[in-house]
């Protein structure tokens, strides 16, 4: 397969339009639209559509995602050796949400393993997290920027959150589209208020003020089945639930908007595991925005 067509494919689905693809391989627009046309055609598949916005994947074109970034990963590494560089090795722990680490990046993360068989990668996703400022790990993705600490931090990416119900329950859909929660007697899952791991996951005030969780967990996940099995209806993150067929969303115009934080000790910053690894994670949320913010 051509690597210098998948480069093009890669940067128009990271970036979403020619012109900012063009500006990132510096390239102009037409020579980056041809590229990708060519691909498509050696492919037979099609791989975006085109809207006057820009570019959105296709299943096909979401399917090839991943082997293009392994094919970039391994392509820098190649790069990297060739100037005398070493192939990464050692060992990474990323400390993550339960939600975003096991249903975003686990998915994800085949492609730069496979690029990079020499590190080691730890993904802690759990509630609660580790500390890069104690060195416990060496990036955390937060809901909140830290205050405090030896650290170098960003955003890296907004996400929201909706309102579902199981598919199988229509009454229930029907009931939270028309009449507050508490009102029509919908049983509500959520957090468990007393060991709530951070404050920006006491959003049900969002949805109605007073609303309260009848039914509750302190994993997201738990609650995700406890809702597609039917154990009532809850706040759910977009990326999480959106593709899960056993979900619908109800109240599609109410959204609840949050952020994630990337977080590192600045002593580890020009390592170049944690570039590389920083590099294909932001390229992933680039690529993916819209999974985030639907």
């Amino acid at each position: 397969m051509d690597w210098d067509g998948l480069q093009y494919f890669l940067m128009v689905a990271r970036h979403g339009t020619l012109a900012r693809a063009g500006q990132a391989l510096q390239v102009d627009a037409t020579t980056v639209s041809r590229r990708v046309s060519a691909l498509e055609r050696a492919l037979q598949q099609t791989l975006f559509e085109r809207a006057p916005t820009g570019f959105a994947l296709t299943a096909a074109g979401r399917a090839l995602v991943p082997h293009a970034e392994a094919m970039a990963a391994a392509a820098s590494r190649v790069d990297s050796a060739s100037e005398g560089g070493a192939a990464l090795s050692g060992h990474l722990r990323l400390s993550v949400s339960e939600g975003f680490g096991s249903s975003f990046i686990a998915p994800r993360l085949a492609g730069f393993a496979a690029a990079h068989p020499e590190l080691e990668i730890d993904l802690v996703a759990s509630s609660g997290f580790l500390n890069p400022s104690r060195r416990e790990a060496d990036m955390a993705i937060l809901l909140a920027r830290p205050r405090r600490g030896p650290l170098i931090t960003r955003k890296l990416a907004d996400y929201s959150l909706g309102l579902y119900a199981p598919a199988d329950r229509p009454d229930w859909q029907a009931a939270a589209e028309e009449s507050p929660l508490g009102r029509a007697g919908l049983p509500v899952v959520g957090y468990v208020p007393d060991i709530l791991y951070a404050p920006e996951l006491d959003y049900l005030d969002e949805i109605e003020p007073g609303l309260r969780a009848t039914v509750r967990s302190s994993s997201i996940l738990a609650q995700r089945r406890m809702i597609a099995s039917g154990a009532g209806v809850g706040v759910l993150p977009c990326f999480l639930a959106a593709e899960d067929a056993a979900l619908v969303r109800v109240r599609p115009d109410q959204t609840i908007s949050r952020s994630f934080w990337l977080a590192l000790h600045r002593d580890i910053a020009p390592q170049p595991r944690i570039r590389a690894f920083i590099d294909w994670l932001d390229g992933a949320v680039q690529t993916h925005r819209k999974l985030l913010v639907p």
